[in-house]
């Protein structure tokens, strides 16, 4: 088997069946390749609905929520292909996208990892690479400080989409892995139940030598966010969970505390908006009054992080 698919799904709903289509559609597909669907509890029959379509799909189904990483490793495990492709369910490949990633890896043997051009539903660019992240650069992020996007990407707009380009980090939505580079530096870390697990293999496979690469050539549109926005205020805490988590495990106790610190001076102008909130129009109250409380939980939480 040379390639499989992975998809996480949580209730995504019709995006499901739109992703398999753009795969088993795709006139530049793959021969040899599978397809598994690993469904995280979900409550709204997506899942079964794209099986019924596509009978060949192969399930995993998860009484419960197991988590993003969780969830990928699972399918890892079964599955048999050479390459892996991670996917999203709001994720549409454009034709032969996984067929330009999967030539990029199989001609660059030192390639461990490479992810598409995302695209937002109306074609504009999607940021989706990063720098790896450090306590400086996650301080002048959350202080919008000069020299860091707010949202902590590369400057991706400016950059040559004819060639494929070295990046720290590759946002999750869709990475097509070498098994090679899996084995050598592991599966997902399924401590992460959402966000930074993509960062944390990205970072284990570049110390290992193995390179990370986005590659223009291949185009996805990515929705985003049809999952974690179902539950919002729990993904913004898992968000900072994960970060503290993160630089906890690379960087030690003390650089986990640094960033709480961080958080928290963060956190505070934030919380001031709430004395002014209510004077606001809606939905601009409405806004900024989920804000105000996200941090307000966030501060509470911080502590048992």
């Amino acid at each position: 088997m040379m390639l499989s698919l992975i998809i996480v799904n949580w209730n995504t709903g019709e995006l499901l069946s739109q992703c398999l289509d753009s795969i088993y559609m795709d006139p530049e597909r793959v021969e040899a390749f599978e397809v598994w669907v690993v469904d995280n509890a979900s409550t709204d029959g997506s899942a079964q609905a794209a099986l019924e379509k596509y009978p060949q799909t192969k399930l995993i189904q998860n009484r419960q929520n197991p988590g993003f990483a969780a969830a990928n490793n699972q399918a890892i495990r079964q599955a048999q292909g050479e390459y892996l492709l991670l996917l999203n369910p709001d994720a549409i490949l454009y034709p032969g996208a996984a067929r330009t990633m999967l030539d990029f890896l199989i001609h660059n043997p030192p390639v461990g990892a490479v992810g598409p051009r995302l695209l937002n539903p109306d074609q504009t660019l999607q940021f989706s690479c990063s720098p790896e992240p450090t306590l400086s650069r996650e301080f002048k992020r959350l202080f919008h400080l000069a020299g860091v996007r707010p949202d902590g990407y590369y400057a991706m707009d400016t950059w040559d989409i004819t060639k494929p380009r070295p990046v720290d980090v590759l946002l999750g939505a869709c990475i097509l892995v070498r098994r090679q580079a899996l084995e050598d530096v592991g599966l997902f870390e399924e401590a992460y139940f959402m966000y930074s697990e993509e960062v944390d293999l990205c970072r284990r496979l570049r110390q290992k030598g193995w390179g990370v690469y986005w590659m223009p050539a291949a185009q996805v549109i990515h929705f985003g966010g049809q999952s974690t926005r179902q539950a919002a205020a729990e993904m913004f805490l898992q968000l900072y969970k994960a970060k503290i988590m993160y630089f906890r495990k690379h960087y030690g106790a003390s650089a986990a505390w640094i960033y709480k610190l961080i958080l928290l001076a963060a956190s505070l102008p934030r919380l001031a908006i709430g004395a002014v909130v209510w004077f606001e129009p809606s939905p601009r109250r409405e806004t900024h009054l989920a804000m105000v409380q996200n941090y307000q939980r966030l501060i509470a939480k911080l502590p048992l992080f």
